[in-house]
């Protein structure tokens, strides 16, 4: 498969996958591979990835679960087809489509209330508290501008059926926006797992797992951490990555 201008080919260090990205676009990381890890995605689930980038989640996620099926939605024209190449690229075309449109409208084009899962990574930094890039892919990527955590909420809960999940990872400091924000769309916090870069450190991110429907009751999951003292990944780590 022809790369175009620009774009390279990086490992999602996982049964030899690839994905086409570009230096210059907003690129997955170690947040993308924990959300799908954590979305313990499931053989017969229909899954949406809100927000997919270039595809990474959703392409780890099909590679998890053989028999389930991911929609990955892309506002930005130039990044969805990026994602659409790598899934081609790795022949998960029967199980990964590609949908370039705008998240807060994918219900209307994929369908209400059709999924058990859906996951998003959103923009993290708050608009107006952070220095947006020039660049408008990774402004987009990065700042929630318009779309706030209420948006994304409201959107997984309109393609969730009853009894769905809903994952997300965000940063631990806007952890309670984004809890208040499933709450009020509906969507109740089960799981939560803080990822710590080392032991006796304040989380840098959460891992959060919401129920359509859901009732009260929060379960607190063991502290993820990806480093040991000396700088070594931890087991855990060397887990989720499959090495």
């Amino acid at each position: 498969m022809l790369l175009k201008d620009g774009e390279r080919l990086d490992d999602l260090q996982r049964d030899g996958m690839k994905l086409i990205q570009r230096p210059d676009v907003f690129r997955f990381g170690t947040d993308s591979v924990l959300l799908s890890d954590f979305a313990n995605i499931r053989p017969k689930d229909v899954a949406a990835d809100l927000g997919c980038g270039t595809g990474a989640i959703a392409l780890l996620m099909a590679a998890r679960a053989k028999g389930a099926v991911v929609d990955a939605v892309e506002l930005q024209a130039e990044v969805a087809d990026m994602a659409r190449r790598s899934v081609e690229l790795n022949g998960m075309g029967d199980r990964v489509r590609v949908h370039c449109m705008d998240m807060r409208e994918a219900w209307r084009a994929l369908g209400a209330g059709k999924y058990s899962l859906v996951v998003c990574n959103p923009p993290y930094g708050r608009r107006g508290a952070a220095l947006e890039s020039l660049n408008d892919a990774k402004r987009i990527a990065r700042h929630e501008g318009a779309l706030a955590p209420g948006d994304v909420a409201r959107s997984a809960a309109m393609l969730l059926k009853n009894g769905g999940r809903f994952c997300a990872v965000y940063p631990a400091p806007r952890a309670f926006e984004l809890m208040r924000a499933m709450w009020e769309n509906r969507l109740a916090p089960k799981r939560v797992r803080t990822v710590h870069g080392v032991a006796g450190r304040p989380p840098k991110f959460v891992l959060l797992d919401a129920v359509k429907e859901g009732g009260e009751g929060l379960h607190w999951l063991e502290p993820l951490v990806l480093r040991n003292p000396d700088g070594s990944f931890t087991e855990e780590w060397h887990r989720i990555y499959g090495i």
